[in-house]
C-alpha cells in the first residue's frame, strides 16, 4: 500500500518545477493556508527570516510585509526561476527592497549572517542529504531562533516526516512544539 500511495502523491520526486508554482498561490490555498496566520506567530517587526526553498514567494511576500522597513527576508533557492518570479511578485507587492534573493548551490542552501527565523514550508522531501541540510540552518539560526519545518501530508507519509524531525535533531534542534498547520505535518524547532 506504501509505494501505491508514493505512486499516488508523487513522492520521491526531486525538485518542484517552476511551471507546476502557479498551484502554489491561489484563492483556495489562501482560504486554507493563510500565510500571514501561519507565519504570525513567528516572525515581527525588524526580524531577519530566511524563507528556504520559497518557490515563487507565497510566504516570502507577507513576511517581508511583517518585518517592516527594518527587517529582511532571505529567499534562498537553487533554481533561478523561482527567484525571478519572487522579484516580480514583490515588486508588484511594494516589499522588493526588504527581500534579498539568494541563489543557493545544491549544497549550500545560506551562509549569511545569522536569522531570528527560518521557513522550511514543503520542500524539505525535495533535499537529499537532510541532515547536512539541518545542520547549515542550525548554523544559519540565532541561538533564541526557531525553525519551522512543515511538510504536505498527501506528499510526505509520517514516517519520512519523524524521519525529517529525527534528522534534524541529530543536527542540534530541538523539538519545541508541533503546531497546527493544515494540510501538513509540522515542526516547531530550536
Amino acid at each position: 500500500m506504501s509505494k501505491l500511495a508514493d505512486m499516488i502523491f508523487f513522492r520521491k520526486h526531486g525538485l518542484c518545477p517552476r511551471w507546476l508554482c502557479f498551484t502554489f498561490d491561489n484563492a483556495f490555498r489562501r482560504l486554507v493556508q493563510d500565510p500571514d496566520r501561519i507565519i504570525s506567530p513567528y516572525v515581527g517587526q525588524g526580524d531577519t527570516v530566511l524563507d528556504v526553498g520559497p518557490g515563487i514567494g507565497y510566504f516570502t511576500i507577507p513576511a517581508a510585509k511583517r518585518v517592516g522597513a527594518g527587517g529582511r527576508v532571505i529567499a534562498a533557492d537553487i533554481q533561478e526561476a523561482m527567484l525571478r518570479g519572487i522579484a516580480t511578485r514583490a515588486g508588484r507587492a511594494g516589499v522588493r527592497d526588504r527581500i534579498v534573493l539568494h541563489l543557493s548551490a545544491p549544497g549550500e542552501i545560506y551562509a549569511g549572517d545569522p536569522v531570528d527565523f527560518i521557513l522550511a514550508f514543503w520542500m524539505v522531501h525535495e533535499v537529499p542529504e537532510t541532515e547536512r541540510f539541518f545542520r547549515q540552518l542550525r548554523a544559519a539560526l540565532k541561538p533564541a531562533g526557531r525553525l519551522l519545518l512543515a511538510e504536505p501530508k498527501l506528499h510526505v507519509s509520517r514516517s519520512q516526516f519523524a524521519g525529517e524531525t529525527a534528522a534534524a535533531q541529530r543536527a542540534g534542534f530541538r523539538l519545541r512544539q508541533e503546531p497546527s498547520v493544515p494540510l501538513s505535518h509540522a515542526a516547531l524547532l530550536g
